[in-house]
Order: structure tokens, then C-alpha cells, then sequence
């Protein structure tokens, strides 16, 4: 299998995407290109493997099946290992988890834009009402998650899954801009960033020569 995937900085899907594959336990390789530059831009006008997701990163290309979308990718890797590698086992808890991902996915667009994932940087910026609002709704679903199916370990369901490989780019969202949050979800943070396959996303990132300007707002902290 091969991802494609883009910067490590700046795309919060990319991450999903990669996460997932980790998650999977299968072998791939991983092509890193730079979206926001001329070669990127002209892969996107070329035959083969790049067409099918229309430029758009994450790719995953098993074979003669690509995928795109950092959930039809998560969805295609739990078909092919196991559904339990990535969901909770009980209904309840899977329900909640899938509802989770699914509005992750579709929802937050204020808080995307306001935050774009960087995480080399350490910035502030003012948060409007749709902002605030969102991270509001992050934070009690997080808070739902641990009280209701977190007793297993550090993660929103205990152990990690598809839920934190989902909302991983959220927490790096709030630690790069300072988003205070209660207690509760710091320690849930410290457990995504610290988890393995994080710190070596999180080096890969901080060792990144590229730059995009319009993702690098706000003051420096």
C-alpha cells in the first residue's frame, strides 16, 4: 500500500489519513508532497495515481483500489483488518464513537478557519462566538466519551480509536493556539500528544523545510 499525504505542519486530513493507516497495523509507504507548491500543482494535472482524488491529500493506493477521504480510508483499512481495531466493541459505544467521527468530519468549519493546524508554532488569536461554540461542543463531547466509556484508558473510549484519530488535529489545534481547557481534557490531550505515532508525526513536522503564509496567522505566542 502507499498514502499520500501532504504537509505535516499544516494538513490536519493528511494526519487522519496516516494515523489510520498506523491503526491498521499493515505495511505502507508514504509519499509526502508539499500541497501549496509547483510540483504538487502539476502532479494534479497528470494520468495516474494522483487524478482519482482530484489533488486532494490524503490518497491511499492499495493496488488497483485508491481511496481518498480520511474517513473512506479510515472505513476501507477497518474492512480489511478488523471493524474492532478501530470502533469500540459495545453499540452504545460505537454509536456514540461513529456520531463523533461523522460530525468531525462534516462540522467546525469556524474553528478550522480561525485555527489552522501549525504545529510548529505557538499562536494567539481572538475567538469569535462560532468559535467559542465549537470548541464548547468538542469539549463536552470529549467530557460524554471519557464518563461514559473512558474507564479502559487515556483515550475518549478507553483505548485508542477511530474517535482520537479524528479529533487528534483538534488538540493540536488547542495547544497551538492556547485554547484553555479543564482538566479532564488536558490529560486527554497529553495522551494523544504523547502517544508514539504522534511524536513521530509531531518531529517529522517540527524538521519540515515548507512554509504556507496563509496558514500561519495570529500573534506568536
Amino acid at each position: 500500500m502507499k498514502l499520500i499525504i501532504g504537509n505535516k505542519n499544516y494538513s490536519s486530513w493528511s494526519l487522519r489519513g496516516w494515523l489510520a493507516a498506523k491503526q491498521s497495523g499493515l505495511s505502507f509507504e508514504e509519499l509526502t508532497v508539499h500541497i501549496d507548491g509547483d510540483d504538487w500543482e502539476a502532479m494534479k494535472q497528470q494520468d495516474g495515481e494522483f487524478q482519482p482524488s482530484a489533488g486532494k491529500v490524503p490518497v491511499l493506493w492499495d493496488g488497483d483500489t485508491v481511496v481518498w477521504d480520511s474517513i473512506a480510508i479510515l472505513e476501507y483499512l477497518a474492512d480489511k483488518v478488523g471493524r474492532d481495531r478501530f470502533w469500540p466493541k459495545s453499540d452504545d459505544a460505537r454509536g456514540m464513537a461513529r456520531a463523533m467521527v461523522a460530525e468531525m468530519h462534516s462540522s467546525y468549519l469556524p474553528l478550522r478557519r480561525a485555527c489552522p493546524m501549525n504545529i510548529r508554532a505557538q499562536h494567539r488569536v481572538g475567538l469569535s462566538n462560532e468559535v467559542k461554540a465549537d470548541i464548547v461542543r468538542i469539549l463536552g463531547l470529549w467530557a460524554e466519551a471519557r464518563a461514559r466509556f473512558g474507564k479502559g484508558g487515556p483515550f475518549l473510549f478507553g483505548t485508542f480509536g477511530a474517535a482520537d484519530i479524528f479529533y487528534a488535529p483538534v488538540v493540536s489545534r488547542f495547544l497551538t493556539y492556547g485554547i484553555g481547557v479543564p482538566g479532564f481534557a488536558q490529560a486527554y490531550m497529553q495522551a494523544v500528544w504523547e502517544h508514539d505515532w504522534m511524536q513521530s508525526w509531531i518531529g517529522a513536522a517540527q524538521d519540515e523545510a515548507w512554509t504556507i503564509s496563509q496558514f500561519e496567522v495570529g500573534e506568536t505566542a
